[in-house]
């Protein structure tokens, strides 16, 4: 017998016969695991596997690539605490549907898991929506397709940079890019050093991150982003409007 103990985000639940419940967490050490929660369909156990919600895990099996069985137990409530703030509930969704979907499993993302964290618990805050788009630039680092918001591709000068290349995904300044600027993806001044955000910045984080979401993470999968994910862009895209 295989048992292993570690923390968890709970990513998905899905029934599993009468009773039990299939659940896919984001573990801080085993990364994003799957197991069988006896009763996971019931009364005591529904409020635990809310997507969000931070849980003490305990897995067992007979062999390691076996579904094995999670014993589970709350440690944070996040998901009741958003339950009434729609928005922020909307960017929690999207996280955990991210993670589902684009995280290889079995394999530890450490900063991923201490990042949805940090995330989750700002999401009640006031400047959550910046937050939610550099957890997305870390999402993308994390499976290998960081981007360069450092210095200007075009080697213009670092002091100004307002676009993004969608080819490289490096910075490009004003100057450089001015003339190509229907071909860039816009820089929100937040990530550059020169905004603090708001609904229009957010609303470029989120145009630019989906793009290389989209491109890099599901389009070789033969897949679209999320819906979740596009709800929460369509969101701000209003706000911004």
């Amino acid at each position: 017998m295989i048992e292993w103990q570690d923390r968890g985000i709970v990513l998905a639940v899905k029934p599993h016969g009468e009773t039990a419940a299939v659940v896919n967490l984001l573990c801080e050490e085993h990364g994003r695991h799957a197991g069988l929660v006896a009763g996971g369909q019931g009364r005591r156990m529904t409020p635990v596997l809310q997507a969000g919600n931070l849980v003490q895990v305990s897995w067992r099996a007979r062999l390691p690539d076996h579904l094995g069985h999670f014993s589970l137990e709350l440690e944070r409530g996040y998901a009741a605490r958003l339950m009434e703030n729609p928005e922020s509930l909307v960017a929690l969704q999207s996280a955990v549907t991210l993670c589902d979907y684009a995280l290889p499993e079995r394999q530890a993302h450490t900063a991923i898991f201490h990042g949805s964290l940090a995330l989750i618990e700002a999401l009640d805050g006031d400047y959550w929506g910046e937050v939610y788009i550099k957890w997305e630039l870390l999402l993308l680092s994390e499976l290998g397709f960081g981007l360069d918001l450092e210095r200007c591709a075009a080697g213009g000068s670092n002091d100004h940079l307002a676009y993004v290349s969608p080819r490289s995904g490096r910075a490009v300044s004003l100057s450089a890019g001015e003339p190509y600027r229907h071909k860039l993806l816009p820089l929100p001044g937040f990530l550059s050093g020169r905004g603090k955000g708001g609904p229009t910045e957010i609303r470029e984080g989120l145009e630019m991150t989906g793009y290389f979401l989209e491109k890099n993470v599901f389009a070789p999968r033969d897949r679209p982003l999320p819906e979740i994910r596009t709800r929460l862009a369509q969101h701000f895209s209003s706000r911004a409007a």
